[in-house]
């Protein structure tokens, strides 16, 4: 009997050891929200700002070191602090929207950038995504923020002081505010944009602060007026003071709306009758809940590091713009008609970018939140006649391709239900069809060249014309692969499968890479594999040639067999880096590309980041294996450099999260993740349908990364890829790991991921 009381207490012990550690695990804990802000306009390490906010957040706040409309709102290398924004941009190139700031100061009342600003130190500093610390040396003030998703808590703790004071700044080209001494309360509007907006756009705010006001003044573009207390013009500001004691906090609730004053009253609720404290709180476990869907376990600290900063950003991105109504019904303000209506809305997102791997990514781990951005495009669409291929808040004319048809069929074909797919449907075929009249980014630019000679020429003026084709085709292929699944006609939809193979026609034999042509049919004799003309957005042929996501056995069979499209992958590597350089205007990205030392390899851009991924089609998988851990080790980090160009929205970061787990999805649309090498030794990730798939890695290290064996659920399991509905029944995944390639495991053709050309039924006429 004692000894089954010993052994009862042991077990007893051990649950509660297990219990305490299962809530112990905190992958927050890892997150730098630093990564990446170690930028500027000459080179990227990131273009990144710390964004305190929680996933999905209609409103993100950062420190700001940049000037007012400065893109690099905060850089590492800064040494003072301007203020506190209130920011929607999702990148430097497109700016802001909807900005104001705030800034505690004391001594004297100022109200100018500069004269507000402050020394800081990294020191002195904390950046958690749900909470952020400063001291702000100039002022003796230290200022702590803590968000929700609509609103935020500020806590400023003063010296003693008879001279305390916070500014509230609306920025310019036109803004309202409006101080309620009586109510301890601002209230105002910003207008600031960067484009993407209709001519009624506001973002209404309200800061309300839990000390009386001794000192109040307006500011009007630039000029302090004591004891007024609202301005209508260019630049309005407020500043607000009272005496202060020694580290005496001083509280400010604020929160934002782009509908209305007392929408944004309605959206100040967020923050309850909490405290400052309950609200970090609560944040920090928002981001555990949301993180801790991927438990990773590692001896290498600073892999976990990179792997949550990374997980942190995937989840930023697309923003949800949608408020909830008194009534808590959802609703937004339209940034394509101007009107209030009613469902989701998600914005500030490039899908040029981010259809390659973060929208899968949200499909595999988090399918509610993009059933939330599908309903978004539906209205997007009804809203402006048009899918927005870059939205900041609408439509901007940026970028190239039509991969809202990637973003829609992905969602669908890997079962995300619940909005209405036959109007997006409606929407695809209408955008691969037509351009919309005054942003061209949206729809497709030069589609009718593109439907006549089934690619668009290069002598009829349509830039990056190479990039365009090649990712309509692709675009095709997405909208076919959906209409089968909708039980679309065949007369409706077999147009998308013939398209789907037009990158063809910019196959040039003579360099084994895709090149510009004209509308006569011919090559140019001038061309150079290296230059970054005109021809491709961002890159070069290089970089362009590998983009037939769909079809990538029909690539290979164009070059000639498997070993010479495995030698043409080997020669990205091979050819230096600065060939090309003098081919066009210095850009950041060919300065990011050629810093790696990687030859031709441009990871910080995304239309290469895939490539490494293709050695599994041409039968040679170890390669992707050593290049995908290379990749890893040498291009990411938790440092304030930590990425080797622009982050982009969480796509670069999604890059990172699926390769560490050890599969990448080449082809959105075919429910495939192609194989590389898994970076951590166990993997646990919960699916949001109660499933769990655990990755196991024995042998796992640095030196080895090249799969010797792989057992899917229990059995000896040789294909390079993972089928998406295998992994959603949830699954085991064993590894075996080494330090020297197995070069017989996948090289049979049964083994390679999905390419269109080895479809048993091809549509007539192809």
């Amino acid at each position: 009997m004692i000894i089954k009381v010993r052994y009862l207490t042991v077990f007893l012990f051990l649950v509660c050891l297990w219990n305490a550690n299962a809530q112990s695990f905190a992958p927050v804990s890892y997150v730098s929200t630093l990564v990446g802000t170690q930028s500027k306009y000459e080179l990227s390490t990131g273009n990144t700002y710390p964004a305190i906010a929680l996933p999905w957040g209609m409103n993100f706040w950062s420190p700001q070191t940049g000037k007012m409309g400065d893109g690099w709102m905060y850089t590492y290398t800064a040494d003072k602090i301007r203020g506190f924004k209130q920011t929607h941009q999702p990148s430097p190139w497109m700016n802001d929207y909807g900005q104001f700031a705030i800034m505690p100061v004391t001594g004297k009342a100022v109200f100018h950038e500069d004269e507000r600003a402050s020394w800081f130190s990294h020191k002195a500093e904390i950046a958690k995504p749900y909470y952020y610390k400063v001291y702000l040396a100039d002022f003796d003030v230290t200022t702590e923020i803590t968000p929700t998703e609509r609103a935020a808590m500020f806590r400023f703790s003063f010296p003693d002081s008879e001279n305390s004071y916070i500014i509230a700044d609306a920025f310019d080209r036109g803004s309202f505010i409006k101080i309620v001494p009586e109510e301890n309360k601002i209230v105002g509007y910003t207008t600031r944009n960067s484009g993407g907006v209709p001519d009624n756009f506001r973002n209404w705010f309200v800061i309300l602060f839990d000390k009386p006001f001794s000192y109040f003044a307006v500011v009007k573009d630039g000029k302090i007026k004591e004891r007024e207390t609202e301005f209508d013009g260019n630049h309005a500001g407020a500043i607000i003071g009272f005496s202060t004691q020694k580290n005496e906090k001083v509280h400010a609730r604020v929160a934002s709306s782009f509908i209305s004053e007392e929408q944004a009253m309605i959206n100040l609720k967020e923050l309850g009758n909490d405290d400052f404290d309950a609200i970090v709180t609560r944040g920090k476990e928002r981001w555990n809940e949301v993180l801790g869907k991927i438990k990773v376990e590692d001896d290498n600290v600073d892999n976990l590091r990179t792997f949550y900063s990374c997980l942190y950003r995937t989840v930023l991105f697309p923003r949800n713009l949608s408020e909830i109504d008194a009534n808590g019904n959802v609703i937004h303000y339209s940034p394509y008609n101007g009107q209030v209506l009613p469902g989701y809305m998600f914005t500030d997102t490039g899908f040029w970018d981010t259809f390659r791997s973060l929208f899968p990514f949200l499909n595999f781990l988090y399918p509610s939140e993009n059933i939330k951005m599908q309903e978004g495009l539906v209205n997007a669409y009804k809203e402006s006649g048009f899918l927005p291929e870059w939205a900041s808040p609408g439509h901007r004319n940026i970028m190239v391709g039509n991969n809202s048809a990637s973003v829609v069929a992905d969602a669908y074909l890997k079962g995300l239900r619940g909005y209405d797919i036959q109007t997006l449907w409606e929407a695809l075929k209408n955008g691969a069809n037509n351009v919309h009249p005054k942003v061209s980014a949206s729809g497709r630019a030069g589609y009718e060249f593109y439907n006549k000679y089934g690619y668009i020429p290069n002598d009829v003026g349509v830039n990056q014309n190479v990039a365009r084709t090649l990712e309509y085709a692709y675009d095709d292929w997405a909208i076919y692969r959906l209409g089968k699944a909708l039980n679309k006609p065949e007369n409706e939809i077999n147009i998308y499968a013939q398209r789907a193979l037009n990158y063809k026609n910019l196959y040039n034999p003579k360099h084994k890479l895709m090149a510009g042509r004209s509308s006569d049919g011919s090559f140019s004799d001038s061309f150079e594999p290296a230059d970054w003309s005109r021809d491709f957005t961002e890159g070069n042929s290089w970089h362009y040639s590998w983009s037939v996501f769909h079809d990538p056995q029909g690539l290979i069979n164009l070059m000639g067999g498997k070993e010479e499209f495995v030698s043409m992958l080997d020669s990205v590597f091979i050819i230096p880096g600065a060939k090309g350089m003098k081919s066009r205007s210095m850009i950041h990205e060919m300065r990011e590309m050629q810093v790696m030392d990687m030859g031709q390899y441009a990871h910080g851009n995304q239309p290469i980041q895939h490539m490494v991924y293709l050695y599994n089609y041409g039968g040679e998988p170890w390669k992707a294996q050593f290049w995908t851990r290379e990749i890893m080790d040498k291009l990411y980090s938790a440092a304030p450099d930590g990425y080797c160009g622009d982050e982009d929205n969480g796509q670069t970061s999604a890059w990172y999260v699926f390769s560490a787990m050890g599969f990448y999805p080449v082809c959105p649309g075919s429910n495939e993740y192609v194989l590389g090498s898994p970076l951590f030794k166990s993997v646990t990730i919960e699916l949001e349908n109660g499933k769990e798939i655990k990755i196991r890695a024995n042998s796992n290290s640095k030196e080895n990364r090249y799969i010797e064996q792989m057992e899917l659920n229990g059995k000896k399991y040789s294909k390079n890829f993972l089928r998406h509905e295998d992994l959603m029944k949830g699954a085991e995944i064993n590894y075996r790991m080494s330090a020297d390639p197995n070069t017989k495991r996948g090289t049979k053709k049964r083994d390679f991921p999905y390419s269109f050309s080895n479809e048993t039924r091809i549509p007539d006429g192809l």
